[in-house]
């Protein structure tokens, strides 16, 4: 008896995705539970595990190749002696130990000399281009798997030591003056070749980041209105009550972010618009909060979401962030725990960005933008003060919000911000 592997169900959002990896090979023993092979989607990477214990009959998508919502992968064959789905034709049980079972055909994606595991597809893509030999690099990947991260890095190291010719006399063939000076200007072939290109694919996830980003900007009607915030009330409450805050809540630091996703959520209820979105020619009106908040990976922007962030306290949310951003970064985020939301919040201020337009997230209307907080002069009750300020942006959908509405809405963003009893009180 054999069981058909098959890609899960993709959510709408998602149209198809690439066979990354394939952990094992034709032959193979499995277990139940191991990983089998990984698909790489536009906003995550799915590990497909083995339903039963057996050996791994056939591959039907080899990796690098598309596969859509429900494909068949492979199949898996019922680990019995002489079971006949099993690949092997010799007496040995289906079950041995790979060793054990006679040469099979190769699998699709086979390891490198000198590489402990099959090389991911990027990886060899990139290494096939830059004329990199994945033996000489170490893969730090699962079961030291060599990943594309692994080949930049190989090939950053080996464009950071210094040419021949910069730390001795260049070995020309030809006796030439070793002055560089009269050399250099001489001639534009020695320039041309230090103009080095590499040419390097998209990620499906920068692909897909490409076309939503250009998507919601041909589809909307984005406008971006700024004001400016004092975090002087939040960085003295964290001063206070952050030891006391974290001993309370089992190591949860008392961010900003949380004073952030409560003020939004206060400053939605009052304007729900900014809570809606567009379908068709219908405005949909969503009655809950769910806050989507963008994190930064390796791989690229994804936006993982906080379900019913009006129900949850300042320690929920913030170790809600904290866990999607750990498992964003790990590559471990769901396709559920980044389907939906309302509304999002975008901090570039943690790269030091001081004001940027972020663009918005279809089919939500609205994005709060945060930025790197400043000391800067400003005036207070009469009197120029020196206060740690912070830009906000909000960038709207201007089919279904007024800039009125828009402004009004920062505006009371920034009251919360600076009044954080507000929150609190919900006042």
């Amino acid at each position: 008896m054999s069981v058909e592997i098959k890609t899960p169900t993709f959510a709408e959002s998602i149209a198809e995705g690439t066979v990354a990896a394939w952990h094992k090979a034709v032959g193979d023993a499995v277990r139940r539970d191991d990983v089998l092979v990984d698909v790489e989607t536009d906003k995550v990477v799915i590990e497909i595990f083995a339903p039963m214990d057996g050996v791994l009959a056939e591959i039907v998508k080899n990796e690098g190749d598309t596969v859509q919502s429900e494909e068949l992968l492979g199949r898996l064959a019922q680990a019995e002696a002489g079971a006949g789905d099993a690949p092997d034709d010799s007496p040995a049980p289906a079950a041995a130990a790979p060793s054990a079972i006679p040469p099979s055909p190769a699998p699709p994606s086979e390891a490198a000399p000198g590489v402990a595991h099959p090389p991911a597809p990027a990886a060899r893509k990139l290494a096939a281009e830059s004329g990199v030999d994945l033996a000489q690099i170490a893969g730090t990947g699962r079961q030291g798997r060599v990943t594309k991260t692994d080949v930049r890095r190989h090939i950053q190291a080996a464009e950071a030591e210094p040419p021949a010719s910069a730390a001795e006399p260049q070995p020309a063939p030809q006796p030439e003056p070793p002055a560089p000076a009269a050399v250099a200007p001489a001639e534009g072939a020695a320039a041309e070749e230090n103009r080095v290109e590499r040419r390097v694919p998209m990620t499906r996830l920068r692909a897909s980041i490409a076309e939503r980003l250009v998507a919601a900007q041909r589809t909307a009607a984005m406008l971006t209105t700024f004001n400016e915030v004092d975090m002087q009330p939040v960085m003295t409450m964290r001063k206070r009550y952050g030891e006391e805050f974290q001993a309370r809540h089992n190591g949860t630091k008392l961010g900003f972010m949380g004073f952030f996703v409560r003020a939004a959520v206060e400053a939605l209820k009052r304007f729900p618009a900014v809570n809606a979105s567009i379908d068709g020619d219908d405005i949909v009106y969503h009655g809950y909060y769910d806050i989507g908040v963008a994190v930064s990976t390796e791989r690229g922007l994804v936006v993982p979401v906080v379900r019913d962030a009006d129900a949850l306290g300042l320690h929920q949310i913030e170790d809600a962030i904290a866990e999607y951003g750990a498992r964003a970064r790990a590559g471990k985020l769901t396709l559920a725990e980044m389907q939906g939301g309302t509304f999002t919040i975008s901090n570039g201020g943690v790269f030091g960005s001081l004001l940027s337009t972020p663009i918005l997230n279809p089919p939500q209307t609205g994005i709060l933008g945060m930025h790197k907080i400043e000391p800067r002069p400003v005036v207070v009750e009469g009197e120029v003060v020196v206060r740690p300020m912070m830009y906000l942006a909000l960038s709207y959908d201007h089919r279904l919000i007024d800039g009125r509405e828009a402004v009004r809405f920062l505006v009371t963003v920034k009251d919360l911000i600076e009044d954080p009893a507000r929150v609190l009180l919900e006042l």
